[in-house]
């Protein structure tokens, strides 16, 4: 009997210390998820909101959501999909069969993609709200989402190349920024740094994967970020990240996270401080 109650003792502290931990402190938590080759990214907002931004490649990522959210969560505020490629919204489909997502930021790009098409569809069937990227400020609560581009919406719209119709963003809490690229490639990423835009920011959010496309020498110089993440899968087929775009963040001082080396990375924003951290 004795035994049994310190077995029961023992699940209910787990429990009841798992169910605090995951309750809002008043931080930023961000976690740039290592689901392989794509992007996936969930945040917890200091008064407990769930926001993603993309979904990765397959379900691997509810697997992330189950280690992180605590288990009654069936909610979440907002998500952003930064553009329509399999990569970054497969694992989408499967979060919104198991979640109620309230608004959903999309630039509304035209493209024929099953997937794409079932996510617009589940949203349409939950009612989620969409927002369809022209730019505007958002905020939710005390956290800011500053939306860079694009500068109209693309509702609609076809494109040569579906990486220059990324969402792109930086999230601002107590004075710090986190920038959020997609996939965005050079020649949008020069528009974006002669736009006349704020873009300084503490923690970038590497362009494509850290592939030749993206964090140029430009953006480096507007963004001055003093950590980039970058998210990718071991061994990929495109050899992400390339040596230049390393070489690059090198020279400008940045210290680089990798979801390949490091695993799932977390940012803590608690107020003052900037807190980078990994764990596989």
């Amino acid at each position: 009997m004795r035994k049994w109650v310190l077995i029961i003792g023992i699940a209910l502290s787990w429990f009841l210390a798992w169910a605090i931990a995951g309750l809002p402190d008043g931080h930023l938590r961000v976690w740039f998820l290592d689901v392989g080759q794509g992007d996936a990214i969930l945040m917890r907002l200091p008064a407990g909101e769930w926001v993603m931004v993309d979904g990765g490649p397959d379900a691997k990522v509810l697997d992330w959501m189950g280690r992180i959210m605590p288990f009654y969560e069936r909610q979440i505020e907002l998500v952003v999909m930064s553009h329509p490629h399999a990569d970054h919204i497969n694992g989408l489909v499967e979060v919104m069969q198991r979640f109620e997502v309230k608004n959903m930021l999309l630039s509304g790009v035209k493209y024929n993609y099953a997937g794409y098409q079932k996510i617009l569809e589940d949203a349409a069937s939950q009612k989620t709200r969409l927002w369809y990227g022209q730019k505007e400020d958002w905020r939710i609560g005390k956290v800011g989402f500053d939306l860079l581009y694009p500068q109209r919406s693309l509702q609609g719209e076809e494109m040569e190349n579906v990486n220059n119709s990324s969402i792109v963003f930086r999230l601002i809490y107590a004075g710090k920024r986190i920038f959020f690229s997609g996939d965005l490639e050079e020649k949008k990423e020069r528009d974006l740094t002669q736009s006349g835009q704020r873009l300084k920011s503490e923690i970038l959010k590497a362009g494509h994967h850290g592939s030749k496309t993206s964090s140029t020498e430009e953006l480096l110089e507007a963004v001055k970020p003093y950590y980039a993440v970058i998210s990718c899968g071991v061994d990929n087929k495109f050899k992400h990240p390339f040596p230049g775009t390393l070489e690059r963040l090198n020279d400008h001082g940045v210290t680089v996270f990798r979801t390949d080396i490091d695993g799932t990375v977390e940012v803590e924003i608690d107020g003052e401080d900037v807190l980078m951290k990994s764990f596989i």
